[in-house]
């Protein structure tokens, strides 16, 4: 169909002329309701944002001369968290002397991981990084 006829389609029926293939010969054209066209983008574009999960890193941070009291506490927040589809940066601060006693520091976390392990998994094991011995948790896969 010539652009003269095309035009006057989509005059006479109330809609736009849009190009499709511009470099094309000869040039593609569609008729369609171009403002309908962009809501519906825009919708579709809404929806998937809905139903995208965004994980977040929660951190927990632990001291060497930690309770087994206070150690629970912590575990069953992280417990929560880990369910709910967050990752969880489990840091151990050394200050001091403690930097002597490394090998308690890994204990605890050990023992940390122990207490979540039901629901979750070691991403990155236990590594020091400055003064702090870190290790990221993350949902279990099923």
């Amino acid at each position: 169909m010539s652009a003269k006829d095309a035009l006057a389609y989509a005059e006479e029926h109330g809609v736009d002329l849009i190009k499709i293939a511009p470099t094309a010969k000869p040039p593609v054209c569609k008729a369609m309701d171009f403002g309908k066209y962009r809501y519906e983008q825009t919708r579709r574009e809404k929806d998937a944002k809905k139903k995208q999960k965004v994980t977040e890193v929660k951190e927990v941070r632990l001291t060497p001369n930690i309770d087994d009291n206070d150690l629970n506490t912590k575990a069953s927040q992280v417990s929560k968290w880990i369910a709910k589809g967050d990752r969880v940066k489990v840091s151990l601060r050394f200050r001091g002397r403690e930097m002597a006693h490394m090998q308690t520091g890994k204990e605890i976390l050990d023992a940390f991981f122990e207490k979540v392990a039901d629901v979750a998994q070691v991403e990155k094991p236990a590594k020091m990084e400055g003064r702090s011995m870190i290790m990221f948790l993350s949902k279990k896969a099923n």
